[in-house]
């Protein structure tokens, strides 16, 4: 494997969810350890498993792990770290401040770039301290810290005075406001993150065309800001073998191959690797010792799962089309499909005759690629985030920033082009579109997980600030009052039937019912076991979906829906109707 050839000190894996990266990291970290080095393994991921991998309670300590010597991991809760990054700023003004105002603080502190940047500070003390980790020789990190998060700490440290004479205006201010103290911290641990001869970071992704444009899209965002020591490692592929007796087999593996060989440009040079798809789950040393092997597992003979008896999509678009209206959103990690089941809702609502807008403020998105042509009762649009940043920042600095002297202006300029400002303005643009909902159907594919709970923050704020101005006896309609209607808004949760998706959707879920959001249903997307397949090593990871199914239909979703993993790709009219389970 390229990407553990003389492996640096700092070894991190990113990815979306689902891709593999916790069953790498832990897989690498084996490896080292079992060649004879020091390794402590460090997950900062909100679902992670790493404990259930290797069947040990590890929690927010350095843990050994018994049957491989030389291995200790640690568990970062990052909700937790969050809390405790919140009672360190609000504790010491709590008592002193009115509690209108500390009820202000804490709503500010709590979302999700709260949490990012709280993780981050959980962390750098293991990239900067060295009496922390003076024991070990790599330190292996599943998950990396996003772009977002290290262009956050990269903003100026002299916060504090602009937030307390009221010049501050971008939701990220607040979740800053607590990281002055540490500035020095941050600042090495960036340095740390961009020196090559320390860090590697290791890209992880499956074989599909959308997977690696936005892996692309995170190898540029990351290398601009000097984390430029990248290696691509390309998981889960099928095996030449299993496509001797089955068709979709056959399918998987062109669509596979085709996606390598069209690799965007940006990945060309980088060192990659690639790893062979396993039959089993990624849980004891057994099986992580072999899933860095060059060759493919043999799995074990096992029976077609047959008459699966699940809900189809079709089946949930015929209950939302008789409300004749509202507003569809559709959530979730990226890489798991909202684009294509998007459109899919969207498709199956217009050939009903009803009025759609189909509409995504995701930056990674390709509607218009997936519907591959027009329909009568359909329009398309995008939320173009540059462009309505750029009307944001001009407003801003038009009307707060003509207040304030040469030093407010620079500050808020340099604000401006903080991450957490297109999440405002894209806001903004899908406010106006929500207001649609009232006339017609509109399904929103939304941007990934992360991004979408900041634009709900963006949401909530604006909501309470609303509340705040009006008195009792009015009337008024917010956006956050919209998504929180059932009547009006319908969720859908997208995920696939592994364990790492599901356990980050029920994660969402949780968050957004902390916002009044109720999800109205769940989508298990691309489903083996949904499809009738006869290579050995498909047969046994439809058997390893079932549990995740029937974990989804029991203990999580009020109502869900199995979308089968089609043999093609699921773009045009006609394929996103046989999706969705209708006949054509």
């Amino acid at each position: 494997m390229k990407f553990l050839d003389q492996a640096p000190r700092f070894l991190f894996f990113t990815g979306k969810g689902g891709v593999g990266k916790t069953s790498v990291a832990c897989a690498s970290a084996v490896r080292l350890a079992e060649s004879g080095q020091r390794v402590l393994l460090v997950s900062t991921d909100p679902a992670s498993n790493v404990g259930q991998v290797f069947g040990v309670g590890i929690g927010n300590q350095i843990t050994a792990i018994p049957a491989v010597p030389g291995l200790a991991a640690l568990e970062i809760d990052p909700q937790a770290a969050a809390q405790a990054y919140r009672d360190r700023i609000v504790g010491p003004v709590r008592g002193l401040l009115p509690d209108t105002v500390i009820q202000g603080i804490e709503e500010q502190l709590s979302g999700a770039c709260t949490t990012e940047i709280a993780a981050f500070d959980e962390f750098t003390a293991l990239l900067t301290d060295p009496a922390l980790t003076t024991d070990f020789e790599h330190i292996v990190f599943d998950t990396a810290p996003t772009g977002h998060t290290i262009r956050l700490l990269q903003l100026p440290g002299a916060w504090s005075d602009f937030l307390e004479t009221g010049k501050g205006d971008a939701s990220c201010l607040g979740p800053l406001a607590g990281l002055e103290k540490q500035r020095t911290q941050y600042k090495s641990a960036v340095e740390a993150l961009s020196d090559g001869a320390r860090t590697r970071l290791i890209l992880v992704a499956r074989a599909q065309q959308s997977t690696l444009a936005e892996v692309s899209r995170t190898h540029a965002e990351l290398a601009a800001i000097g984390l430029r020591n990248q290696y691509l490692l390309i998981n889960a592929l099928l095996p030449v073998g299993e496509t001797t007796e089955d068709v979709l087999a056959q399918a998987l593996y062109r669509r596979e191959q085709s996606a390598l060989r069209n690799i965007p440009a940006p990945l060309q040079g980088m060192p990659r690797d690639e790893l062979f798809l396993k039959p089993f789950n990624m849980v004891g040393l057994t099986t992580l010792r072999q899933l860095l092997l060059d060759t493919p597992s043999q799995p074990a003979a096992i029976a077609a799962v047959t008459d699966l008896d699940t809900p189809k999509l079709a089946e949930l678009v015929d209950t939302i089309a008789k409300d004749a209206h509202g507003l569809v959103m559709l959530m979730g990690k990226g890489g798991v499909g909202k684009t294509t089941l998007a459109a899919a809702v969207a498709v199956q609502l217009a050939q009903r005759g009803l009025p759609v807008h189909l509409t995504t403020s995701d930056p990674a998105a390709h509607l218009n690629e997936t519907l591959n042509g027009a329909l009568a009762h359909l329009t398309v649009s995008r939320i173009d985030p540059a462009a309505e940043t750029a009307r944001y920042r001009r407003h801003v600095l038009e009307t707060k920033g003509a207040k304030l002297d040469a030093s407010g202006r620079a500050l808020l300029e340099e604000d401006l082009r903080s991450p957490c400002t297109e999440e405002i303005a894209v806001f903004q643009a899908f406010s106006r579109i929500i207001r649609e909902a009232g006339q017609k159907f509109v399904v929103m594919d939304t941007a990934p997980t992360g991004h979408t709970l900041l634009l709900l923050d963006a949401t909530g704020a604006y909501h309470r600030e609303v509340a705040r101005q009006m008195d009792g006896d009015s009337y008024f309609l917010t956006p956050m009052m919209q998504l929180q209607d059932p009547k009006q808004t319908k969720v859908l949760l997208v995920t696939l039937a592994e364990t790492t998706p599901v356990l980050e959707a029920a994660h969402l879920q949780a968050d957004l019912r902390r916002a009044g959001i109720e999800p109205w249903a769940w989508i298990i997307n691309n489903s083996v076991a949904a499809t009738a397949v006869q290579a050995p090593l498909l047969r046994q990871r439809a058997a390893n979906e079932l549990r995740e199914i029937d974990a989804v239909a029991r203990s999580h979703a009020q109502r869900y829906a199995v979308v089968p993993l089609l043999q093609e790709e699921p773009v045009g009219v006609k394929r996103l109707l046989q999706l969705a389970g209708s006949t054509v």
